[in-house]
C-alpha cells in the first residue's frame, strides 16, 4: 500500500534536491518485510540508490537496514547476508538474535531472597493491611526486564561496521544517520547522530533502538537507560525532513489487520483475533496504535514542510500471511521478504499514473517495463560471484513454486486430480 503526501506548488529557485529515507520497526519479521520493500522500490525506480542517499532515520529493528545503508550496503548485499545465506564476508547466524537475556535472570534472581524477607517484614509489621495487589507489585520488581539478549544484536552489528570501508562513528559516515530511541526515565525520544550524542557508537544506538520492552532489556548509554525508539512515535521521518530534504521515502511493516477485507478476498482467517490469544490481541493493539500515530504524524508533515514530498510504502491491511507470522520467526523471513518485495512492486506499478509525476520532480523515474514483468525477490539480485547462473536460476524457480503453493494454500483450495487421457482409458 502507497501513501502519497506530495508537496505544495512553490515558486522561486529550488536548491539542489536531496532524498531522505525513514525506516520505521516492526521486529525481526517487520524488518525482513521492509527489506523486501525497499529492494522493490530500488529495482523498480531509476536513479534511485538507496545506499547514497542524503539522510537516513531507523526506529527499533529499522535502525539496522538504516545503519547498514548508511554505511553502503546494498539492499542486494543485505538480501545475501539476511535471506539468501550468499555472503562470505558476513555470516548471518539467528540464534544470535534470540540468546536468552541470561545474565539479566540472575541478576535478577539474585535479588529474590532480600525481596522475600522484606515482604515478610513488612507483613509481620502490618499483617491485616497487606493487600494481593502489592504482593504483585514487590514481586513484579524480581522479573527480568528482558527475555532476549541484546548484546549479541550490538556484537553482531559493530562487527558488520568494522569491515574495510564501513565505520561504526556516526562521525565518520558520509552521509547522515539518525537513530532513534527513547529514554526510559523520561520517556522523550532522542536521535543518535544529533550533535552531542553522535559520540555514541553505531551499533550500540542500534541496540538501544531497538530494545522492545519486555523482549531485549533496557540500554544503558551514558548513564542513562534507553528503549525502543517506536514508543514515542513509528517514523520519525521529521529527522529527515528537518535536514532539508526535498523527498523522504518511508517504510512501514506494521498496520492494522482488517479481517473484513480478509474474509471478502476469500482468504481463510480465524472468525476473530481473540481466538489467537495475547499474542493476537496485542499485536493488533499494537499496530493499531502505531497506525494511529502515523496518520497524526503524517497530516504534521504535510503541514510543516510543505515543500518536501513523501512516499510510504506499508503492507495491505488483508495480508494474512504478515499478520499471523510470528514476528520473531527467522524460518518465515524469505517468504516475508518475497511477500513485501512482490506486493510492493504491484502497488507501484496500480500507482504509477499518481507517483511517476512526483518522481520526477527528484529525477527518478519509474522503470515500467521492469515493473510489467514477472521478478521475484532473487531475480533482482545482480548475479552472485560466488554462484553459477543455473544454480541461481533453480533458487529462482524453487521460489517460484513455494510462492505458488503457498497462495494455493491460503485460498484454500484443493489440488485438482489429473484427468486421464483418453489413450490411458481401458
Amino acid at each position: 500500500m502507497l501513501l502519497l503526501n506530495a508537496a505544495h506548488p512553490h515558486r522561486g529557485k529550488r536548491e539542489r534536491l536531496r532524498i531522505g529515507l525513514a525506516i520505521a520497526g516492526g521486529g525481526p519479521i517487520g524488518a525482513m518485510w521492509e527489506l523486501g520493500a525497499l529492494r522493490a522500490i530500488e529495482d523498480s525506480i531509476v536513479g534511485l540508490d538507496l545506499a547514497a542517499l542524503d539522510v537516513y532515520v531507523g526506529v527499533s529493528s529499522g535502525s539496522f537496514l538504516a545503519a547498514a545503508l548508511a554505511n553502503g550496503i546494498s539492499t542486494a548485499e543485505m538480501t545475501r547476508i539476511f535471506l539468501t545465506g550468499e555472503s562470505a564476508d558476513i555470516p548471518f547466524r539467528p540464534e544470535d538474535f534470540m540468546r536468552p537475556a541470561v545474565l539479566e535472570y540472575v541478576r535478577h534472581a539474585a535479588t529474590l531472597p532480600r525481596a522475600f524477607l522484606e515482604w515478610l517484614w513488612t507483613a509481620a509489621r502490618n499483617p491485616f493491611d497487606t493487600r494481593l495487589s502489592d504482593v504483585l507489585l514487590r514481586m513484579g520488581s524480581l522479573l527480568p526486564t528482558g527475555v532476549f539478549d541484546n548484546d549479541s544484536v550490538e556484537g553482531f552489528l559493530r562487527r558488520v561496521l568494522s569491515m574495510e570501508g564501513r565505520t561504526n562513528d556516526f562521525r565518520k559516515l558520509r552521509r547522515k544517520l539518525y537513530v532513534v530511541a527513547v529514554e526510559l526515565d523520561s520517556g522523550k525520544a532522542v536521535r543518535f547522530g544529533s550533535p552531542g550524542l553522535d559520540h555514541v557508537p553505531i551499533s550500540r544506538a542500534v541496540e538501544a533502538s531497538a530494545a522492545l520492552p519486555g523482549l531485549y532489556p533496557p540500554v544503558k548509554i551514558g548513564g542513562r537507560w534507553y528503549v525502543d525508539g517506536a514508543l514515542a512515535r513509528t517514523l520519525h521521518a521529521s529527522a529527515a525532513f528537518d535536514e532539508g530534504v526535498s523527498l523522504v521515502l518511508g517504510v512501514n511493516p506494521l498496520v492494522p489487520f482488517d479481517a473484513d477485507l480478509a474474509q471478502a478476498a476469500g482468504r481463510k482467517i480465524p472468525d476473530t483475533l481473540a481466538r489467537g490469544g495475547l499474542p493476537g490481541v496485542l499485536s493488533q493493539t499494537f499496530r493499531t496504535l502505531l497506525t494511529s500515530r502515523m496518520q497524526t504524524g503524517l497530516s504534521k508533515y504535510a503541514h510543516n514542510y510543505p515543500r518536501a514530498d513523501m512516499v510510504l510504502v506499508e503492507p495491505h491491511a488483508d495480508d494474512v500471511e504478515l499478520f499471523f507470522t510470528n514476528i520473531f520467526s527467522y524460518a518465515q523471513r524469505v517468504r516475508i521478504a518475497e511477500l513485501a518485495f512482490r506486493t510492493t512492486r504491484a502497488d507501484l506499478l496500480a500507482r504509477a499514473e499518481e507517483l511517476s509525476p512526483l518522481l520526477a520532480r527528484h529525477g527518478l523515474a519509474l522503470d515500467a517495463r521492469r515493473l510489467a514483468e514477472p521478478r521475484t525477490l532473487r531475480s533482482s539480485l545482480p548475479i552472485y560471484a560466488g554462484a553459477s547462473r543455473p544454480a541461481a536460476k533453480l533458487a529462482e524457480a524453487l521460489d517460484d513454486l513455494d510462492d505458488a503453493l503457498r497462495q494455493r494454500r491460503m485460498r484454500g483450495a484443493r489440488p485438482r486430480r489429473p484427468r486421464r487421457s483418453r489413450a490411458a482409458s481401458p
